[in-house]
């Protein structure tokens, strides 16, 4: 359940950030809406992630690099923004540094 939370968390964020952009400096009423709105319930989302038990580093982590990664390919498919060989490498880099960070996370036996 934390990871459906967190998955919802990122979601909303992502949609938030990419309204941050359509709402060209708040200037356009729905998307700056859709940014408040958006960004209230991604952090409620990731705080009942993090009350059932995630881990605020892995949680943080997979919150940033899906983040930095679906923002990045939004930005580029709807947005019409550059996603550069390089800057995909970077993204890359990002998720296997969280990946890491959760394989070298300790998990109490169950």
């Amino acid at each position: 359940m934390a990871y459906l939370l967190l998955a919802l968390a990122i979601a909303t964020e992502v949609v938030a950030t990419i309204s941050l952009k359509l709402s060209e400096g708040f200037t356009r009423l729905v998307p700056s809406i859709v940014v408040v709105v958006g960004y209230l319930a991604a952090f409620a989302l990731l705080s009942q992630a993090l009350a059932r038990g995630l881990g605020v580093s892995v949680a943080y982590g997979i919150w940033a690099a899906a983040g930095v990664a679906l923002v990045a390919v939004a930005g580029a498919v709807f947005l019409g923004e550059s996603l550069t060989w390089v800057q995909a490498g970077g993204i890359a880099l990002v998720i296997g540094g969280v990946l890491a960070l959760e394989l070298g996370a300790h998990h109490p036996a169950a």
